[in-house]
């Protein structure tokens, strides 16, 4: 194999000829009830800004719109060194990040530690003491026999929390597998400080932060047309800055009106009451049969956690009561809910052989299943079907605050495995605003989705210093314990 070049990248252009009648039938029914059309598209889009509004009212709405007290966007001029604790569902992220006086530059230094199994349904004092030993380790390892100032620190804490101030957070409900005792309803903050001082480590906590928060304030950081962060992986999330006076929620404070702070929107709730978005009776199973039916309608349609399960459903239904596909294979492997997720239709998307020989063998490895050719042409229509609606509707979030903020042109940050991982996913989503928010063909799109920086880290450090910056200000609005930080 000598002198051939570089490889192309393999094309393929499909083909339906071979497919029977019948799964052609099958198939133009998916496309039916998967395809979500401009018109839906704007509706949707209409009453996403509706929710945001609502979300924002005293009396709230499905959209719970959290107010952050993040207080404007960072201006890439942010100094000094801040540690960050991003808190997932199956690591510890320690990092410390040094912002330099170049804009928009920054260092980071960092270390993983493994969440143990039994930190997750154990006792809320092993949990802070877990974390408050890897700060220490983290600290003891980077800065061996020196004698350190106390370190402003931003922590990632990214499970629904309510918050009156930027260094507190009630815990709404436990995410993630974790169902710890004693902790939701409660403010996490003195239980990880008391940790922290009892080790008498160098730390004060400046930012408890959600990571869809840290994505916006990373990505404006090294980027000013940031003005949107989004996640789209396991869940679906976004955030952005508002002005004081539309938040009738904080009337009581009288900010000034132009004032800006961010909205975390936890926006997966949008729709819980089922008014717009187009469900098949698939997504009423996925809702059905989660552990909280009713809730997060928007995210079943859209995140990586369900789009697998989707699939998973139409494929079980169309054998065992359609007798359409797997004719005489056993499929109990196929029936376990879960069994698959977005990496499986990923994969299928990305087979680029005529024959999608890979789909096949992917099947047999995974189900114990042999799909015929049009079996598999099905099942590779069906992908990209579930595939293209989530992309499609990702955007009516992002379609929705553009045209409540009135902005014409900016970035979007986005994060999240299905963004960065699911083919065709950015592009999808970007035709999908074009459709939305009718702009021209042939020109650049004005409103742009990017690769986000990193919001649990470089963001939580970030929003750290703009806190400290804010209290050497005097500026202490939604900031409870300023002593000892500057």
């Amino acid at each position: 194999m000598v002198g051939l070049g570089p490889r192309k990248p393999p094309s393929r252009k499909g083909s339906m000829a071979d497919v029977p009648k019948d799964l052609l039938e099958q198939i133009k029914e998916l496309e039916r009830i998967f395809t979500v059309d401009k018109a839906k598209l704007k509706e949707i889009t209409d009453h996403f800004g509706d929710e945001l509004a609502k979300g924002l009212s005293i009396e709230g709405g499905n959209i719970p719109m959290n107010v952050t007290w993040v207080m404007g966007f960072p201006d890439g001029y942010e100094t000094g060194t801040y540690l960050a604790l991003d808190m997932g569902g199956t690591n510890l992220r320690v990092c410390e990040i040094n912002l330099p006086e170049e804009k928009g530059e920054f260092d980071i230094t960092q270390s993983k530690y493994r969440m143990p199994d039994e930190l997750r349904t154990g006792k809320a004092e092993e949990l802070w003491d877990y974390v408050a030993d890897c700060l220490q380790q983290f600290i003891e390892y980077h800065h061996e026999g020196e004698e350190l100032a106390k370190m402003p620190l931003g922590f990632t804490f990214s499970y629904p929390v309510t918050q009156e101030y930027i260094d507190h957070g009630i815990l709404q409900r436990w995410t993630k597998g974790f169902d710890i005792e004693g902790v939701e309803g409660h403010d996490v903050v003195p239980p990880f400080e008391a940790a922290v001082a009892k080790r008498g480590l160098p730390v004060k906590l400046a930012a408890l932060i959600n990571d869809t928060t840290g994505t916006l304030v990373a990505s404006a950081y090294t980027d000013d047309t940031m003005k949107i962060g989004c996640i789209f992986g396991t869940g679906c999330n976004g955030a952005y800055m508002e002005n004081c006076g539309s938040i009738p929620k904080l009337a009581y404070l009288n900010l000034p009106p132009e004032t800006p702070i961010a909205i975390n929107c936890e926006y997966g709730a949008f729709d819980n009451e089922h008014v717009v978005l187009p469900l098949t009776s698939y997504d009423h199973i996925v809702d059905s049969e989660s552990p909280r039916p009713g809730q997060q309608a928007f995210e079943k349609m859209i995140a990586g956690l369900y789009l697998g399960e989707l699939f998973r459903l139409v494929l079980v239904d169309l054998h065992e009561n359609k007798n359409a596909i797997f004719e005489g294979q056993d499929i109990s492997k196929l029936k376990k809910p879960y069994t698959l997720d977005s990496s499986f239709l990923s994969q299928i998307e990305e087979d680029p052989y005529e024959n999608l020989s890979e789909t096949e063998d992917l099947f047999h490895k995974q189900l114990g299943i042999k799909p015929n050719k049009p079996e598999r042409e099905l099942c590779r229509r069906l992908a990209e079907l579930i595939g293209t609606r989530a992309a499609r509707l990702s955007a009516c979030g992002v379609a929705a605050i553009c045209k409540k903020k009135n902005i014409e042109s900016c970035h979007v940050g986005a994060d999240g495995s299905v963004f960065n991982k699911y083919p065709h996913f950015k592009a999808r989503g970007a035709q999908a605003l074009r459709e939305i928010l009718d702009w021209p063909a042939g020109k650049p799109d004005p409103v742009e989705l990017r690769a986000a920086e990193d919001g649990s880290g470089v963001g939580a450090a970030v929003i750290a210093a703009l806190t400290t910056k804010r209290i050497k200000e005097g500026n202490l609005v939604g900031i409870k314990n300023h002593e000892g930080m500057v």
